[in-house]
Parts: C-alpha cells; sequence; structure tokens
C-alpha cells in the first residue's frame, strides 16, 4: 500500500464518488472500510497522518466502560462490551486480554466494586473477556506487587482488553484498501463544492506534499474529523452552530518497574471525577487520564503543568513506589470530541455516545463515541449516508471482517537499545504503510515517541537518513525532518 497507489485510484475512477470521507482517524477509517466492503466506491481524505490526532492518544483500551455503568448508560456498556468482542475477534493480532484489578482499602469497596463488575460481566453476554472475583491482600500483592500497602485490604480483578490505538489504526487503513477504497494523507480539504441548490457536491483539496489541487464528487460526503468537526462544519455552512465540547485527557509513562507483571490498576474514583488507569503497555507502564475542558483543538495538544501533577499525586496514592517528574519518559495529550450538551455542567457527565447528523448542508458529520465503538458507529453511519444519497441498500459486512495483519518482519538491526524496533520496522513503515515523515513512523508507525521521547530524539537522524533515499529525499530534507521532529518531541517532557 503506497501513496502512488492511492494516486492511481484516484485518477482512474470516473464520475463521482459514492462516498469521500473526511478525516483519517478511527471513525473516518471504519466508515471507509464499512462503504468499501459493501461495494461503494470511496475516497478518504487527511489533512495530517492517519490517526495523528485522538486516534493515537487513547488510554490503550478496548472496554465497555465501567464509569459509564456507574452513570446508568447500560447501553452505551452493552454496545461497546459487544463491539470489544468482535474487535477482539477480528483483530487478535492487537487486541489482548488484560486483568484490571481494582485495590480496595475500606471494607465496604470489595462487594461494592465486586456486584458493579458481576453486572459488567453479565451485560458482556457471550462476548465476555473472563468473570471478576473478589481477591484477598495476598492475592492483590500477587498480581500487583508494587501497590502500596498501607490500609490494604484486598482488591477486585475483572477483565478487559488492550490494543495498541496506532497500529490498529494503520491496520484499518489497509483493510480499507484491500476493500477497494482510495485513502490519502497530507490531503487537505481546502473548499467545499456546493450544487446549484446550495447543497454538499464534493470538495477541493491540497495535497500538501507537492501543493497541487484536485477537486473530487461525491454522492455523500462525510465529516469524519473529531474534535476538528466543527471547522469543516462552517466550511460548509458559515451559519452552522458548534456542537464540540472538546476536553483533554493526557498520559504519562513510565518505566515498566513501577507497574511489573501483566495486571493493570483501576481506581474508579480520583478527584476530578473520572477513573485512573496504570496499564503495562510495550513493556512500560502508561498512567491515565484526565478531563480538562479546553477551548480548541490543536493538532499537537500539549499536557498542562496541573494535569502533570494531577497524575503524579494520583499515581502515588496507588503505587509504593511514588513517581516523580524525572521519571517520565513520555507525556501526550489527546482531544475527546465530546458533543455539547445543555445540562452536563463538565466535560466528564458528556455522553460518551455518537451523534450522527445530517447538516443542512446535505453533510452528514459522525462524532463522539469511542474507540471501542469505532465499526459500530461507522454502520450507523454509512446506514444513513446511504438512504440520504439514495445508493443502492447493502447489508454491513464488518462484523465478521478480518482486520489486516501484517505479519512478522525478518530480524533487523535495533535503532535504540532502550526501544524493540529495528530498520525493517522503518523500511516496511515506509514501503506498505504510507509513512511521510520521521513523526509519522516514530509515533505512530512505531510507538518510540509515546514510549520513550529521548530515545526517539535519539533516533530520529538514522530514522531520517533511512527514509530519505525511500522517498527520494535529500539531505536538506533529512536534517529538516530531524529538527521538526526534535521540537515536537521536546513537548513530550515535563519543562525541567
Amino acid at each position: 500500500m503506497t501513496r502512488a497507489e492511492q494516486y492511481r485510484r484516484l485518477h482512474n475512477h470516473d464520475g463521482p464518488w459514492d462516498f469521500i470521507v473526511i478525516g483519517g482517524g478511527a471513525t473516518g477509517a471504519g466508515v471507509a472500510i464499512d462503504a468499501a466492503a459493501r461495494g461503494y466506491s470511496v475516497l478518504l481524505l487527511e489533512r495530517h497522518d492517519f490517526g495523528k490526532g485522538t486516534s493515537s492518544r487513547s488510554t490503550k483500551l478496548v472496554h465497555g466502560g465501567v464509569r459509564y455503568l456507574e452513570q446508568g448508560n447500560l447501553s452505551l456498556v452493552m454496545e461497546a462490551l459487544k463491539e470489544r468482542g468482535l474487535l477482539l475477534q477480528n483483530a487478535p493480532h492487537l487486541v489482548r486480554n488484560l486483568g484490571f484489578v481494582v485495590p480496595t482499602y475500606d471494607w465496604w469497596e470489595s462487594p461494592f466494586y465486586g456486584l458493579g463488575l458481576k453486572l459488567y460481566n453479565l451485560l458482556a453476554g457471550k462476548y465476555g473477556f473472563g468473570a471478576s472475583r473478589i481477591l484477598s491482600k495476598e492475592e492483590t500483592l500477587e498480581r500487583l506487587p508494587t501497590i502500596n500497602t498501607e490500609g490494604l485490604r484486598g482488591g477486585v480483578i475483572y477483565f478487559d482488553g488492550q490494543f495498541d490505538d496506532a497500529r490498529l489504526l494503520i491496520n484499518l487503513v489497509t483493510t480499507a484498501w484491500e476493500q477497494g477504497a482510495a485513502l490519502l494523507n497530507y490531503s487537505a480539504v481546502i473548499a467545499i463544492v456546493k450544487d446549484a441548490d446550495g447543497f454538499v457536491d464534493g470538495v477541493r483539496f491540497r495535497d500538501l506534499e507537492t501543493g497541487e489541487e484536485y477537486e473530487a464528487m461525491a454522492k455523500a460526503v462525510v465529516n469524519a474529523t473529531g474534535p476538528f468537526a466543527d471547522a469543516l462544519r462552517t466550511l460548509a455552512d458559515s451559519t452552522a452552530e458548534p456542537m464540540i465540547a472538546p476536553s483533554q485527557g493526557i498520559h504519562l509513562v513510565f518505566d515498566s518497574s513501577f507497574l511489573p507483571g501483566d495486571s493493570a490498576i483501576m481506581v474508579p474514583h480520583t478527584t476530578d471525577g473520572r477513573v485512573m488507569f496504570a496499564i503495562p503497555w510495550h513493556g512500560h507502564t502508561l498512567v491515565g487520564t484526565t478531563d480538562t475542558p479546553v477551548a480548541e483543538a490543536a493538532a499537537e495538544p500539549v499536557a498542562l503543568e496541573r494535569e502533570i501533577e494531577f497524575i503524579l499525586h494520583t499515581a502515588s496514592l496507588y503505587l509504593a513506589r511514588k513517581p516523580t517528574r524525572a521519571d517520565i519518559l513520555s507525556m501526550f495529550a489527546g482531544i475527546r470530541p465530546l458533543v455539547k450538551s445543555d445540562s452536563a455542567t463538565n466535560t466528564a457527565a458528556l455522553s460518551r455516545g455518537h451523534v450522527i447528523r445530517i447538516e443542512n448542508s446535505g453533510m452528514i458529520t459522525v462524532c463522539g463515541g469511542k474507540w471501542t465503538t469505532y465499526r459500530h458507529m461507522a454502520e450507523d453511519c454509512v446506514n444513513q449516508a446511504a438512504t440520504l444519497a439514495y445508493l443502492p441498500d447493502r447489508p454491513c459486512i464488518t462484523a465478521n471482517l478480518k482486520i489486516f495483519d501484517p505479519g512478522e518482519l525478518p530480524q533487523s538491526e535495533l535503532l535504540h537499545p532502550a526501544l524493540p524496533y529495528t530498520v525493517a520496522d522503518i523500511r516496511r513503515a515506509v514501503r506498505d504503510e504510507m509513512a511521510r515523515t520521521v513523526e509519522d513512523v516514530l509515533a505512530r508507525r512505531t510507538r518510540a515517541l509515546f514510549l520513550n521521547a529521548r530515545a526517539a530524539m535519539e533516533m530520529a537522524e538514522c530514522v531520517a537518513g533511512l527514509i530519505a533515499p525511500e522517498l527520494g529525499r535529500d539531505a536538506a530534507w533529512a536534517h529538516e525532518q530531524v529538527e521538526s521532529f526534535r521540537e515536537t518531541a521536546a513537548s513530550y517532557l515535563p519543562a525541567q
């Protein structure tokens, strides 16, 4: 799968596309797969790289959402639990079962959380990941040897899913390609084309590498740009009222010694009203997340000082070894595209259910939701868009569609002793996965930047040297790439 091949599909296509999907995150890729798998023609356009935004910055969980159960949102929990099971079925190379321990320090916590998690399992039905049960203090310590033991009474264990979000996203893009879609990264929509009646008829987009502009017509145009949805809605209709309430969540990454073993910690209540997770991920410990309302979405959001301190403080209450700023190997922020509510007083209270909106312009906006439910969001979106565009009625087949599995790479030279990535990983990223920059490779095709920002910065020069000849770039381009990446990577580390 190369960018040149995508452009061949673009140029070889005659007439309007059935679908133009704007946005290359989980939702957009899901819509592209669903529509293409039904036999519709699909063009997907992404301004940056696939998964540049929210879809690479999650808590790395495929889950039903225990917190939504407490809120009484049973329909969302049941939907997510079913989708969790389908993801494990369709992408077993990236989704795995993970045990989560809720440590208990008061006498009432084990029976209370134990009962709630029994209900969580019941709602999963045939898609269950394993039975929850109450743990003794000794069993809790066996699973979490670094937990704070002061006042510890025991715990409750339940099972949920874990995945690598950016890697799954790239595999979704490849799956959409296999189904016949054309997908272009670094292709920015710069104008909406309308018909004589003022309805959206297509788009004008610019190849950000060459500067060349193209016009593409479509029977249905889908806005799947997540936290940036309002900007595209306004481009299509200047009178559109904002519908997104962006919320920032951050994660801190530490050495694996903070949470050895293969169990995660789930803290059901923090002072900001969210749950906190500490999970083993790619040989490291990932802790998060916060819920901070922000005025607007940024392409490269940055962790706020108060968010860093909040996670460090909350983690110190549960880990015997208290993490400090000096222990942070990397930190990253993501923006949740929450849908506004007149009744909610804070973003933590906003529903994580998805919304599909038929705009006055005729464009279809799909937003909200969560990573786990991307497939169901896409199914709903394609159903409604096909009806709106008078496309032939064709059933969704993605519930049983296997996600592309790239298979094993040959043994190759390690790029850095602190991380498992090799020369072969870099070459595959460029040759087969449409990586165009050092950041694409180190942030999303591998997870180097998200695991160890300092190591990623040290790898940048070598990576630039590997990908420049693959892309036909010169030494000056490679130097600019290294400088640009190191500037971005600096924001993944706390200020000294």
